[in-house]
Formats: structure tokens, sequence, C-alpha cells
């Protein structure tokens, strides 16, 4: 019997169109998720889009159309970077405002709330609306929120539901002896560790109906609608079918490994509130949880006001998909934050793709063309390469990759096929049916991260030509 895997990205706000930072991340989760099928998991990958919260509201508001309607248009544009990105076509997609999601978000306060952990009360406190979070005077730098510098913060007060976070501290610590490796990278488990080592306190898990109609009502009181975070956290088991479809959420959370890929600032969000609020509902926690640095342009963090924002669109219509898989895993550190601008692509898509793999397969299999007979061997493991991908570096994953072409690469000019085959035809082949077989190998490792590229060499390799099309045409920039 196949071993069950699953993996959620997590749900990116529909109240702009998408950027490359969610690209990195949902590619990250399809590598995962390929790798894990051609290791013999069965796997079940989940995105989709957070549809509630006040700033969507206020958006809808402002621009003079329906709330539904707005989150329709964004939500197509999410949906579209599956083919745009070449993510796995049976990936699931749930939508916060789907009537399932609804009804397990709802069963889900129920659970928590039948087991203590959720009251009311009046509260006064500084608000994020970047965020949708209320602030303590700890989470502030400089009087601001780290995460929206320059952003007024909003004084607000009125009568909620609370979440006891407080309660769940030793359970929570617990959680984290437990599981030396339940946050990855190291650095930010201790972050997250001493966060919750330093006190919880309680939080606010609704918000008043007159004051932000658009939510989940509460179960039970219909003048407050549920906190967005609460709501779109229960998504990742939602889309597993629970409450109803046990026999599916039983399979991937309850005996199988789930993992969850998030940037820093979902940091807090996933491995403590989240975890939290499992443990309250009496459900299994998340089984690991991987954390990305921020995607940064130009040395500042993307903003639109800055227009230093990256349309992922735009990159996969001039360069293509497989390249924007590429760089994004490749040059983008796995944890750290990293800056990230057109020229820097540009100039990896040149050297790595158009005049690396490209050049590589086309005149390897021109040579094997016209001297060598089809090539049936199997791929050979790559050990290294494995326990890169094991251990999530699919950055250094990568770099093994272009280290296999470069030697390949090498080979060709200290060896020169081309000539030796004339000099002696039977070794010359010989030579280059060798060299082909690596190219195999290179391409079996390549399949996870760039599917496409993988499926156009191993049918040329199949059909012993070289592709009629370059797989990186060579493109020129504007100066």
């Amino acid at each position: 019997m196949q071993k069950p895997f699953y993996i959620t990205t997590t749900l990116p706000y529909v109240n702009a169109s998408p950027h490359v930072g969610f690209a990195m991340e949902i590619i990250r989760a399809d590598v995962l998720a390929r790798y894990k099928k051609s290791q013999g998991y069965t796997v079940f990958f989940s995105t989709g889009t957070d549809e509630h919260g006040q700033k969507i509201y206020q958006n809808a508001v402002d621009q003079g159309i329906d709330t539904q309607a707005y989150v329709d248009h964004y939500a197509e544009q999410f949906k579209g970077l599956r083919q745009a990105l070449a993510i796995s076509p049976d990936v699931h997609f749930i939508r916060t405002t789907d009537a399932h999601h609804i009804a397990a978000a709802q069963a889900f306060w129920k659970r928590c709330a039948d087991n203590g952990y959720i009251y009311k009360k009046s509260y006064e406190g500084l608000y994020c609306v970047g965020c949708e979070m209320f602030l303590t005077d700890k989470d502030l730098v400089h009087g601001e929120c780290p995460h929206h510098p320059g952003r007024p913060l909003t004084e607000l007060k009125e009568e909620n539901y609370f979440f006891k976070f407080s309660a769940l501290q030793e359970k929570l610590l617990a959680l984290y002896e437990a599981r030396p490796d339940f946050v990855i990278p190291d650095f930010r488990f201790n972050e997250i560790k001493q966060f919750v080592a330093d006190g919880l306190n309680d939080f606010s898990i609704s918000r008043t109906a007159e004051r932000m109609p658009w939510g989940i009502p509460v179960p039970g009181d219909d003048t407050q609608v549920m906190y967005v975070w609460f709501d779109a956290l229960v998504n990742y088991i939602s889309t597993l079918g629970w409450p109803d479809d046990q026999e599916t959420f039983t399979q991937f959370w309850v005996e199988g490994t789930p993992t969850q890929i998030a940037g820093k600032d979902n940091l807090r969000q996933q491995s403590a509130m989240w975890q939290a609020m499992l443990i309250a509902a009496d459900l299994p926690t998340t089984h690991q949880i991987l954390i990305n640095g921020f995607i940064n342009s130009g040395g500042h963090k993307m903003s639109k006001s800055l227009g230093n924002v990256i349309d992922p669109y735009d990159l996969v219509r001039e360069y293509g998909t497989e390249a924007l898989r590429y760089y994004l895993v490749r040059h983008v550190h796995q944890y750290e934050d990293t800056d990230v601008t057109i020229d820097r692509f540009h100039e990896a898509y040149t050297a790595h793709l158009a005049n690396g793999i490209g050049n590589l397969a086309s005149r390897l299999l021109a040579l094997s063309e016209k001297y060598c007979q089809p090539n049936t061997s199997a791929p050979a493991p790559h050990d290294a390469w494995h326990r890169e991908m094991d251990a999530y570096r699919f950055d250094r994953a990568y770099d093994y990759v272009w280290s296999c072409i470069q030697a390949l690469d090498k080979r060709i000019a200290d060896e020169q096929p081309f000539k030796l085959v004339k000099e002696d035809p039977q070794a010359g082949a010989l030579c280059i049916t060798g060299m082909v077989t690596e190219l195999l190998n290179i391409t079996s490792m390549l399949e996870p991260l760039m599917p496409h590229t993988a499926e156009r060499i191993y049918a040329a390799i199949a059909a012993n030509t070289k592709p009629e099309i370059p797989l990186f045409a060579r493109i020129e920039r504007a100066a």
C-alpha cells in the first residue's frame, strides 16, 4: 500500500493580483509533491484563496463593486497560476467562500467552543488592517507593525469572541519538544519557541457584523462574523473533506505527514495559532512546517507604491514557465530573504538555461542522432540529489543537477566525441551513448523541478533526435 503525503501552501489573500512571492511558494510545494509521487507516495496537494476579511470588504466598497464579484475576479487570477506555473494537474484548489469550507469552519468553531476554548468579552487595542490582527506592545517595532511600517494602526474597541490561546502554552511547548524538526529552518523554530515561552495572550476571533459583514457567521450569533485568520486556517483540513469525509481526512492528516509551506510573516499563525486551534478541537497537529524568506526587489520589499512588484505572468510570457520555476527554486534562497530583479533573472536564464542545459541537450542529441542507436538505458539514482530533496533543500538539489551538467559539458570538451567518432566510429559511438545516458540521468533529476523540460528531453532521447525547437531560446533584452 502506498504511503500518504499531504502538502499545502498558505492561501493567498485575494486583495491584489498574484505576485512572484506566492509563485515561489506554490512552485516549491509542487516540486515536493512531484518528488514524493516519484518516490511512491499517494499525494494530496492543496492550494487556494483566502477570501474574507476587512481589507477585501473595504476594497470592494471603495471600488463600488459587489464583494463576491471582487473575490471571484482575483480568485480566477490565482487559479490561472496552476497552468501558468506547470503545477500538478491534480492539485486541489479551495476557496474560503466555498460552501463546504464555510460549514467546516463553523463545525470547527463549535468543537473549540464545546471544549471551553472560546469566550466573549469587550476589547480595546491597536489593530493592523494589513495583518488583520490586534497587536500588543511587544509586537510593535518603533511603534509600528513590523510587516506594514508607515501604515497607521487603528484603535478599536468592541465586543468580540476570544480564543484561549494562553491556556495552550504548555501543550504547544510540549509539541515543539516532541518534534525537534517541527519547523524548518531551525532559526525560525527557535523564534516561535521563544514567542510561546514568553507567554501567550488570548486573541480575538470575531468581528462585529455591523462593522465588517464580509465573513462567516459565528455559530449561534449572527451579530458576529469569524475573524479571517480563524476561518482561513481551517482550510488545511476542510480541503480534505473534514468533517464529512473522515476517510480522506484520516488517510492524509491523521495517518499521513501533513506538511505546510508558508512565508516568514505566517510563522506565528501557522506554527502556534493553528496548532493551538487543532489542540483545542481535539484534532492531530500538523507534522511539519517549512518557512520561506521574503523576495525583495532592488533592495526593498516588494510594494506597489515603490513600483518594484514582479508579476509572475509577465515573466512566463517573456521567458516561459520552466525558466520561472528554475529561477525561483534555485536562485531564491530556501529560507533567507533574497533580492530578485529582472536583470538577474535574465542573466541566469541566458547562462544556465539557453547556454546551459538547452545548448548541451541540442549538441549531444545532434551527435547521437547522426552516429548512434536510440538510448534505452534506465536513469541511475543520484544519492546526493536525493539527500538534498529529502531535506527540502531544493535550491541545493538544483545546484547538484547543474554540477552534473557542467561535468558533462567538460567531458564533451575533454573527450571531443565529435572528433573521436570520425577517427574511430565504434569508440566514438560508445562515448556519445555514455554521454546521452548521463543526460538521461540529469533529466530524471529535472523531472520534479522542470517537468516540461524533462518531458521534452525524454522524448528527444527516445526518438534519438535533437529537439526541433530549442529548449530555451536566446532572448535579447533592450538596453
